[in-house]
């Protein structure tokens, strides 16, 4: 019989096991769900139907398209069909007057439909969401994600987490982002109809381009935790992003073990226990392995994601415009000499340990060389030294070990572990040289013994 507080125990065991490793903030990859979920939002096949319904031009009924075509092709007719009824019937009526000069694009008239329908669709207040979601919401915003990258078109999630900046479309591409506290909207966004990739020609230069967009996201996938959010498993999205990057995360077929999906249950209680991992078919010879999450009831994963914040107080504000400021001045003040600087008291405070460290506001530690000597190694860096590819086989090493001699290896500050904190909730987790040796012999059947004195 499925257990539902075993499962998700086990779950946000392993959520905030793998932000203690990383020591990074999540990132949040947001589809169309999320915005069904909320606010009854089309997906793409309901935003087609609403398409097809509101145009007198589309002679026939959605299924018609639908048996013959994909839905790419589907929206380029559709914007043909668009076009032709904006300059007849609908030129004085439905599209305003901007839209027929010369140097518009043919698909902007389904574009403009599509920003009407969502605009008027989205509540224009997020207490509107927050009467039935308020819990929830509060949860999902305490995440404090690093970023978000969605392919959603509405702007919920500007309402939802107001101090992120939106990155739309092209801008992604031109390295003027500063990669904290922003919501990368890769598919476009309403407020620029241009930017909206939607038929069979968005979808080919948005694939031309995919390759720079995947390297520019690498280093997320890498270093932080990923939640996808709002998908499902076979959607186009996720293949298209996971296809250039699983051999980089995962060149051996193994588990991704920092890419998380989760899927909402329809039914609150199940009989069945659901897969903690789920295969992705990237095309006809690679999968990617990714774990899974299955709930009817988002509150307890979102609660897991936000356990562990790295910077205490985060504002993604704030941090954005540290960031924003350092660039400018390396890359453009600095080289050109057009701000004045103090380098005998810059050199003074960069040779002071404690200087850059007060500078930023930023607590340090006592004896902080000491502890990198002692504990010089993260969770990831002692799998690897152990033969595995990320943090996840080290960890069950630990698990075995807690269950065979009834030691918690990291429930205390020991000679195999120490828990960093600030006020009191854990930041990172560091690992002795000590604690290679001893899981070392725990994956090699040998026999060991804890020195916990």
């Amino acid at each position: 019989m499925f257990n539902t507080k075993e499962y998700q125990t086990k779950i946000k065991k392993d959520i905030i096991a793998c932000l203690e490793d990383m020591s990074a903030q999540p990132i949040l990859f947001i589809g169309s769900g999320l915005s069904k979920r909320y606010f009854e939002a089309p997906n793409w096949i309901e935003l087609l139907k609403k398409l097809g319904e509101k145009c007198p031009d589309v002679e026939h009924d959605f299924g018609y398209y639908n048996q013959k075509h994909d839905k790419e092709t589907i929206g380029s007719i559709f914007a043909d069909k668009y076009q032709e009824w904006a300059w007849t019937e609908g030129k004085d009526t439905v599209f305003p007057s901007d839209l027929f000069l010369e140097d518009q694009p043919s698909d902007i008239y389904i574009k403009y439909m599509i920003a009407d329908i969502l605009k008027e669709m989205t509540p224009q207040d997020k207490s509107e969401i927050d009467q039935v979601f308020h819990r929830e919401i509060k949860l999902l915003q305490d995440i404090l994600p690093h970023a978000i990258i969605t392919t959603n078109y509405d702007m919920l999630l500007e309402m939802i987490f107001p101090d992120y900046s939106p990155i739309i479309g092209q801008r992604i591409l031109r390295g003027d982002s500063f990669s904290v506290g922003e919501i990368f909207k890769i598919h476009g966004c309403v407020s620029d109809l241009n930017t909206l990739v939607f038929h069979e020609k968005d979808y080919q230069d948005f694939h031309n381009k995919k390759k720079y967009l995947s390297a520019k996201l690498l280093t997320y996938f890498a270093e932080h935790p990923l939640v996808f959010i709002g998908y499902g498993a076979g959607d186009k999205n996720i293949k298209n992003i996971l296809s250039d990057i699983d051999e980089i995360l995962a060149p051996s077929g193994e588990l991704i073990p920092n890419i998380y999906m989760l899927e909402w249950s329809r039914e609150e209680n199940t009989s069945i226990d659901p897969a903690p991992e789920k295969l992705i078919s990237i095309d006809d010879n690679r999968s990617v392995r990714i774990k899974s999450i299955l709930s009817h009831n988002f509150d307890w994963i979102f609660e897991a994601f936000g356990a562990t914040t790295v910077i205490e107080n985060f504002k993604p504000k704030h941090l954005r415009t540290l960031l924003a400021r350092n660039f400018e001045l390396v890359r453009t003040e600095i080289p050109k000499k057009s701000v004045e600087i103090n380098y005998e008291n810059l050199e003074n405070i960069l040779e002071d340990e404690d200087g850059i460290s007060k500078l930023y506001g930023i607590t340090v530690i006592d004896d902080p060389k000491q502890l990198a000597l002692a504990y010089p190694h993260s969770l990831t860096e002692v799998g690897k030294k152990l033969g595995y590819s990320s943090w996840h086989g080290a960890n069950g090493l630990i698990e075995e070990i807690h269950e065979d001699k009834g030691f918690n290896l990291k429930g205390s500050d020991n000679k195999y572990h120490i828990a960093l904190k600030n006020n009191g909730t854990i930041t990172m987790r560091r690992y002795s040289d000590k604690a290679v040796t001893l899981l070392q012999k725990v994956k090699n059947n040998a026999e060991y013994y804890i020195d916990n004195k």
